[in-house]
């Protein structure tokens, strides 16, 4: 059985108490997922703006996706959720072309790109999730086999929001996908784990003595432009693959680092 399909299954069963006195609520809502003593700040949790709660991380959803451009790790799931109730309150249809989340509006239509291949799927973010470290979006089966996943489990995509959120295929979406910006295919792109962006180098560089101490791989203070800042990321890598990718900062968290993010080049 393919990892993020442990996982999922494992999630569920740890939410099985929660899960026995709210079964009418959808099957990923933040409000079933928030563990006891911490609460979502609405009573919408699912809404632009707000926040929630699962697995005691707090999750911050984005006021609107305009703008929205990612990289990292995507997975998917299938069988054992089909027709399962998703965080927008529709069952889940592994069939369709849709996909969880964790800080995006419900109802954003994005285009998903597997960087190794080149292929591409137009997805409605419905569901919450993954909330597995390391992965940015879930994808039902249907979009994991048009862009070529479905058989190995995970891919390395990009995301680019194309419309405000809408419940229905909007007007110009056709457009909206031939104007998205077109990305380059990378059979065998440079995986990196970051660890912090400093304002001043000799933050990054302290890190990175640290770091050296703890013989975690090859560690580099790589520069970057944001808008009008410069700052400094400490990286780690190039690394492997997904698995790689997964040791490594299982290793990281247990140390203490736990806030870390893909780059992939």
């Amino acid at each position: 059985m393919p990892r993020h399909i442990i996982e999922r299954h494992l999630a569920f069963y740890l939410l099985l108490p929660l899960l026995a006195s709210c079964s009418a609520l959808p099957r990923y809502s933040p409000s079933l997922a928030t563990p006891q003593g911490a609460k979502s700040n609405s009573r919408k949790p699912n809404q632009a703006g707000l926040s929630y709660v699962v697995f005691g991380r707090r999750y911050h959803i984005l006021s609107h996706a305009t703008g929205y451009h990612k990289r990292g790790i995507a997975s998917w799931y299938g069988p054992n959720f089909h027709g399962k109730l998703t965080s927008s309150g529709a069952p889940y249809n592994m069939y369709a072309m849709s996909a969880a989340n964790k800080v995006l509006p419900l109802y954003t239509w994005v285009k998903v790109t597997n960087l190794k291949n080149g292929k591409s799927a137009v997805v409605q973010i419905n569901d919450r999730g993954p909330f597995v470290d390391n992965r940015i979006i879930d994808l039902s089966y249907a979009a994991a086999k048009a862009i070529g996943m479905a058989r190995a489990g995970t891919a390395l995509v990009e995301i680019q929001a194309l419309t405000p959120p809408s419940r229905e295929p909007p007007v110009g979406l056709a457009r909206r996908i031939r104007q998205a910006t077109p990305v380059p295919i990378r059979p065998h792109p440079r995986l990196y784990v970051q660890l912090g962006a400093f304002a001043k180098r000799i933050n990054a560089e302290q890190l990175q003595a640290r770091l050296l101490l703890n013989q975690v791989g090859r560690i580099k203070i790589s520069p970057m432009r944001d808008g009008k800042h410069r700052l400094y990321r400490v990286l780690i890598g190039p690394l492997g693959g997904v698995d790689a990718i997964d040791t490594l900062t299982a290793r990281l968290k247990r140390m203490g680092y736990d806030k870390t993010a893909i780059i992939i080049r």
